[in-house]
């Protein structure tokens, strides 16, 4: 009898410790619902995008009320800080901004004036580098590079 019942509760232990797994498995393996227009604003529209190999993406958007384009790396798998960066520059006016750190999830928001205007921009994360020179832009020729250092 009080071996039936020692089977009975390590039955229900192992029960307890499996779903605890699941659950706090799902819990911990879930990503944060990051959007471009999260890090950078609702009004902020994509309007390109270049993947940063399996690991992310950096995001080209464009707000026309105010005539700024902003910039986000987003990581496919957030979790522990990873050296993540992003940056936009306005050839023409030699504006220029960035974000770069240690981040768990994103680099961005990075800001500037863009309304008629060829942008180049990208991003890392961890060792993977991406660059897109003169987007968005009807008068040159968009060129995108990605490398691994």
């Amino acid at each position: 009898m009080g071996s039936m019942r020692n089977i009975a509760v390590a039955g229900a232990l192992s029960t307890l410790v499996v779903g605890a797994t699941v659950v706090c498995g799902t819990a911990a393996s879930a990503a944060p619902n990051v959007t471009p227009q999260g890090v950078c604003g609702k009004a902020y529209k994509t309007v390109n995008s270049v993947p940063v190999g399996s690991l992310g993406t950096v995001y080209l958007t464009y707000n026309s009320s105010n005539g700024k384009n902003c910039v986000a790396t987003i990581r496919a798998n957030p979790g522990t800080a990873k050296e993540v960066s992003t940056y936009i520059y306005v050839p023409d006016t030699d504006e220029w901004a960035g974000d770069s750190g240690n981040y768990t999830s994103y680099a961005g928001p990075a800001y500037v004036y863009g309304k008629g205007h060829c942008v180049s921009w990208g991003g890392s994360i961890a060792n993977v580098y991406v660059s897109v020179d003169n987007s968005n832009c009807a008068a040159r020729v968009e060129r995108r590079v990605t490398e691994v250092r």
